[in-house]
């Protein structure tokens, strides 16, 4: 059976990480983008980490340009807009498509275990996957819904 623990991600610095060395970890999986109306969420997705990141949490952010072309640049661009401009210091990877024939099988594999509405595509940047400390997804929320939102959800369903 497939579980997250079998994926391979490469940062933006080009280094191949495995997704076992996040076991026993609870994650939030994130599509993003630097130029999108929800770039700001970076900030609250930034205090989130902070406050939980000595409790195994981690967020990881995939940068996306599958919508309206909103991360256009390299690697190095986005690190600048992402890692500068909003003192993101969770890990974020290079650019990966979420939909279509060449999305990244990590997100095959979020999709198929949490369905969206309607349909399973990701239909924007900033849609979010929670992942238990078990590995298993729990919960899809929709680019709308803030990091603070999910703080409540994390607080109200005893997550970590």
């Amino acid at each position: 059976m497939e579980s997250i623990y079998n994926f391979k991600v490469k940062t933006l610095q080009g280094k191949e990480i495995d997704f076992s060395d996040f076991k026993n970890k609870t994650l939030l999986i994130v599509n993003t983008a630097s130029k999108c109306g929800f770039t700001p969420q970076y900030e609250g997705l930034e205090k989130l980490y902070q406050q939980y990141k000595d409790q195994d949490f981690v967020i990881l952010a995939f940068p996306c340009n599958q919508f309206n072309n909103q991360e256009p640049g390299d690697s190095a661009s986005i690190k600048s807009n992402c890692l500068i401009n909003y003192g993101v210091s969770f890990p974020v990877f290079e650019k990966v498509d979420v939909n279509g024939k060449n999305a990244h099988p990590l997100f095959k594999f979020l999709k198929g275990k949490l369905p969206g509405f309607i349909t399973n595509s990701i239909k924007w940047n900033f849609t979010k996957f929670l992942i238990n400390a078990d590995g298993n997804p729990i919960k899809r929320f929709t680019p709308f819904t803030t990091p603070e939102k999910i703080n409540t959800y994390i607080v109200k369903n005893n997550i970590l």
